[in-house]
């Protein structure tokens, strides 16, 4: 059974948050959360088995049942016969979300303190990110080379999507370009099948490429090619294109633009790949940190979209074929006519 909470329930739990992670931390380091997944569980053998007092541990369990994380079935008044069971994919999602390769922990080391307490300010344009703190697009090579690396750490879900169509997407295809393609992470883990892929990307971000081309061991099949696609064309002589994580940087019209330059520079019959969060309760959610940090940058905004959106740019384009492939992410795909 599904429970709303109240409002005033919800925000009791929200200005509680630093303890609820706290407490999602010790679940998951003592492997609480590996024993009640399976579940159901009774308390008195989690305690034994943890070598925790019962009576506590009755506690700790209302604070995860609290935040909607176990259920709990207590026939008596003897708490000990209480059972437990984990929502399932929990421990996953815990560990995505508070384990040391966290996308969270990777978002939380931008400076997001120099907002804190002082969002009414930065709204009035009092208070902000300065170039030193965020810049959008990057002006240095360091910043290149931090934004690449925070954006290919959230790249998990989109290579596990794209694993899961390899079938479906790359058998007739060979070669790939990998539109604003961050250090080729992505491009790299498409490359354990037999197409090659380059990525277009600021020249800056050349030597990323290369790095990851060592690392991966793909010499001969990861290229990059260095250019603005705010400034021209795209390159030509590719029957594959993706725009991941891309789109959503940029306002509805240029957006569109991009999209009649992939159906411009696509062979006929290719195939064009987004990979987007679009805009649903859960990414929202996933998204608030760069909603909050960007209340002070006024450079860019991350904009998320209904799927529609896309699915609708890519038939008045005139793409064909036009499907969302489901997944960690989903995938909108379509073909220009052969």
């Amino acid at each position: 059974m599904t429970v709303t909470l109240s409002p005033r329930a919800l925000m009791s739990l929200l200005v509680n948050g630093p303890k609820a992670v706290d407490v999602l931390e010790t679940a998951l380091a003592l492997g609480l959360l590996d024993a009640l997944e399976p579940g159901p569980v009774r308390l008195d053998a989690l305690a034994d088995r943890f070598g925790v007092r019962p009576l506590r541990l009755y506690k700790f369990l209302d604070c995860l049942e609290s935040l909607g994380c176990v259920t709990r079935h207590e026939p008596g008044d003897d708490i000990a016969a209480a059972s437990y069971r984990a929502v399932p994919g929990l421990r996953d999602a815990v560990l995505a979300v508070v384990g040391p390769d966290a996308i969270e922990r990777d978002r939380d080391r931008y400076p997001w303190r120099l907002l804190h307490g002082r969002l009414a300010e930065s709204l009035r344009g009092e208070v902000g990110m300065t170039d030193d703190d965020f810049a959008w697009p990057p002006r240095t090579d360091a910043q290149t080379a931090d934004f690449e690396r925070s954006m290919a750490a959230g790249l998990g879900p989109v290579i596990e999507t794209l694993r899961r169509h390899a079938d479906r997407l790359w058998p007739d295809r060979r070669r790939l370009l990998d539109v604003g393609g961050g250090d080729s992470t992505l491009a790299a883990h498409i490359l354990d099948t037999a197409l090659r892929a380059d990525v277009f990307n600021l020249p800056p971000v050349a030597p990323l490429v290369a790095a990851t081309r060592v690392a991966r061991g793909h010499p001969d099949r990861l290229g990059f090619v260095g250019g603005d696609f705010l400034a021209g064309p795209l390159p030509t002589g590719y029957d594959a294109m993706a725009f991941v994580r891309v789109l959503h940087d940029w306002p509805n019209d240029v957006a569109r633009r991009l999209v009649e330059q992939a159906y411009a520079a696509l062979e006929p019959g290719g195939l064009l790949l987004i990979a987007e969060e679009f805009r649903t309760p859960d990414r929202l959610a996933v998204q608030f940190f760069w909603s909050y940090f960007l209340i002070g940058v006024d450079s860019c905004v991350s904009r998320l979209r209904e799927v529609e959106f896309y699915t609708g740019l890519l038939a008045e384009v005139g793409f064909t074929r036009v499907a969302v492939l489901p997944g960690g992410w989903e995938l909108v795909t379509a073909y220009k006519p052969g």
